[in-house]
């Protein structure tokens, strides 16, 4: 391990890591030496992981969680915090759904499940993390944003819309937090090859 990147001591919490980008974020940051709470709707899933990191020497545990419910997502952090001894370095927020149509054919329940996982759940998580985040001495949050949330792409506008706001947010908790010691950044991918982005794969250049 590179001492440069060495994360040995850190802890982190990652959303929505049992798969896909979720999943590639857990495997770096476990590789380089962070201790690892991991969250993912999917039990069957998340047992899977788990297992496959245990098998690689990783420090990696996991809860099941639907994020898109205030109440687990409070259940979530009380873990990570007794978990952690009250303190968090980094906070990952890797949790993104996509219901893909033309604006007019969504409807309230399409507009309230992007906007409750997508967004809310990651506001909500940022204020619950925050004392965690503060007592490190050295925290960071890394929103998984997309390119969707910067320019136009087909078939999501309430995903772009999301999208967008969590670019926003980060520029904001970053200098709100900053007194805090605290940084937020976002990260937007253009369409990754995960099991979520298939169905949107046929016109990305190989």
């Amino acid at each position: 391990m590179n001492k440069r990147w060495s994360l040995q001591g850190m802890t982190a919490l990652v959303t929505g890591g049992a798969a896909g980008i979720g999943y590639a974020i857990v495997e770096e940051l476990a590789s380089f030496g962070a201790r690892v709470h991991v969250c993912d709707i999917s039990e069957t899933s998340l047992k899977q992981s788990l297992s496959e990191w245990e098998k690689k020497g990783f420090q990696v545990s996991g809860s099941v969680c639907d994020v898109s419910s205030r109440p687990e997502r409070e259940t979530l952090m009380q873990t990570v915090s007794s978990e952690f001894d009250g303190k968090l370095n980094i906070f990952v927020n890797s949790v993104g759904v996509l219901r893909g149509k033309p604006t007019t054919e969504y409807g309230a329940d399409d507009f309230a499940f992007h906007i409750s996982t997508n967004l809310e759940a990651a506001y909500h998580f940022c204020q619950l993390s925050h004392p965690l985040l503060k007592a490190s001495g050295y925290g960071s949050i890394v929103f998984m944003s997309s390119v969707a949330g910067v320019v136009s792409m087909s078939g999501g506008s309430i995903y772009g819309l999301t999208k967008g706001a969590l670019n926003q947010l980060a520029k904001n908790l970053a200098c709100e937090w900053a007194k805090d010691g605290i940084r937020a950044n976002a990260v937007a991918p253009n369409i990754i090859k995960t099991p979520q982005a298939q169905p949107f794969q046929g016109g990305v250049a190989r």
